[in-house]
């Protein structure tokens, strides 16, 4: 017993974190503004008017919460270079889709209303953010209260996109995903969902891809505080099995 723990004590020291203080946010990308909320960080890419990635820590606490659901949908007056308002996808046919979802929001009434900012949505298609998006969005709280803790990556992919809505050219994403991370005792497990925002239908597992295969698609590097030994390893497994499919 006294190596096991030696043992684990000495690879977080390798890794430069422990469990508890692990920062799972992506780096940030160019001039992008990263803002923080009470469960949540987001940064935001002026150029699509959206997050390209928000990022949260779930428990199994978080998910137990419980708050009536605002539809507080409010401009983020925090972006400097203005975020996408409600008035905007007015009329458009496209949902205002959460990126964070309100029902992982739910520690505090602010925490759920700050999760109807604007800069939280994307446009999404209602047949697509009411079925899949919205499977994986309850697939993920499973695994938390399963887990206890996961860490949560979540956005649009800017490839083969549908055109834009509004007058500020607000994309409609080609794809969305999702990359989550876990420790397993001393083990990082990882998963990531690759969905295409046009024709995903069937189950989650068909959308499985590995990590890597987001990053190279978005630019965006994930879990930098890894190691690069374990980053490497993790984020190109594919490991289906060792998340319940």
């Amino acid at each position: 017993m006294k190596n096991i723990l030696l043992f684990s004590i000495a690879l977080f020291i390798c890794l430069g974190f422990t469990v508890d203080d692990f920062n799972y946010l992506p780096a940030t990308v160019g001039s992008n503004q990263v803002l923080k909320y009470t469960q949540f960080t987001l940064s935001y890419n002026e150029e699509h008017e959206q997050a390209d990635w928000v990022a949260y820590e779930l428990t199994d606490a978080e998910v137990a919460a419980s708050q009536p659901r605002c539809n507080c949908f409010t401009t983020d007056k925090d972006v400097t270079t203005g975020s996408a308002t409600k008035k905007d996808y007015t009329s458009t046919g496209f949902d205002k889709g959460h990126l964070s979802p309100a029902a992982d929001n739910n520690m505090s009434e602010k925490a759920n209303r700050e999760s109807f900012l604007m800069s939280n949505m994307s446009p999404q298609l209602p047949q697509f953010n009411r079925n899949i998006w919205a499977k994986l969005e309850d697939w993920v709280r499973h695994k938390a209260t399963e887990y206890k803790k996961i860490y949560v990556v979540t956005g649009p992919v800017f490839v083969n996109n549908l055109g834009t809505i509004s007058n500020k050219k607000i994309t409609i994403p080609g794809y969305y995903y999702k990359t989550i991370l876990r420790f397993d005792g001393d083990k990082v497990k990882t998963i990531a969902f690759l969905l295409p925002h046009v024709g995903a239908v069937g189950e989650l597992k068909d959308y499985v891809v590995p990590v890597n295969t987001i990053e190279t698609l978005t630019g965006i590097d994930f879990y930098p505080e890894l190691s690069s030994s374990i980053e490497n390893k993790v984020e190109s497994q594919l490991e289906t099995k060792k998340w319940g499919f």
